[in-house]
């Protein structure tokens, strides 16, 4: 006697969503009906609507904004791993508008790592810039940078709020950026980072760490050390690999 299995309400509804995305019938970062809207149009309760939105979401098929709806989460919204480009080139090159939020801007004493990684000493002073990065009003990342006043004079007296780093580097300091080191690492949001990407406390996010060189008068130096919390939930990131015989 063989015993049907009845397939949970969820699944159907996850297996609906995931067909209309394959299908291009809805688009990338388009903003999927209401969990209202789905429950009236599949006669399911709200808490069916939530637990399988809920799975699409950590499964990378959709996002969150907070206060706004759920999305699509497509390939528009990328980013090279490997390339050199500030946070505001990335975010103008997924066709969004960058606006930035300084948290903090000050001229600190560096600490023995720091010393290491830009190759100062203990009476170098450091400029550190910690910014949020919106595209069209959404968050993307958190960025803290240390740089060495030394190589770079007066740089604490520029608006970051509204001037590109890397702009006024390569401008104004005649910068020319080459090479970058940088480690990748899953960690859990922290309620300071969770509350300024507006995603729930505990979500998956990607820290980068790392240093970046660029030629100054001349010579090649570290110019930066930095990191970066960035949201995944609302992205991909990709590398382009070659084969090496």
């Amino acid at each position: 006697m063989s015993i049907g299995y009845k397939i949970p309400k969820y699944y159907l509804l996850k297996e609906d969503i995931i067909r209309k995305i394959e299908q291009d019938e809805l688009d990338d970062d388009q903003m999927i009906p209401s969990e209202r809207e789905l429950t009236e149009k599949h006669g399911i309760s709200r808490i069916t609507v939530r637990k399988a939105i809920d799975e699409l979401v950590n499964e990378g098929y959709l996002y969150r904004i907070q206060g706004k709806g759920t999305y699509v989460k497509g390939d528009s919204v990328k980013q090279e791993l490997f390339s050199i480009t500030s946070c505001t080139r990335d975010i103008l090159q997924m066709g969004k508008t960058p606006t930035r939020k300084v948290i903090n801007a000050l001229i600190i004493q560096p600490n023995s790592k720091r010393m290491r990684e830009l190759e100062i000493t203990e009476s170098d002073k450091i400029f550190t810039l910690d910014r949020v990065y919106y595209a069209d009003d959404v968050p993307v990342n958190r960025t803290i940078v240390y740089l060495p006043m030394k190589l770079f004079p007066g740089l604490h007296t520029h608006n970051f709020a509204s001037q590109s780093l890397y702009d006024v580097l390569e401008r104004e300091y005649k910068v020319k950026i080459t090479r970058a080191t940088r480690t990748i690492e899953a960690v859990a949001a922290e309620p300071e980072i969770s509350e300024m990407l507006t995603i729930p406390e505990g979500i998956p996010i990607l820290l980068f760490r790392g240093v970046t060189y660029g030629v100054v008068n001349g010579k090649e130096v570290p110019i930066e050390t930095f990191k970066s919390y960035y949201r995944s939930d609302n992205r991909r990131f990709y590398i382009n690999q070659v084969k090496v015989d």
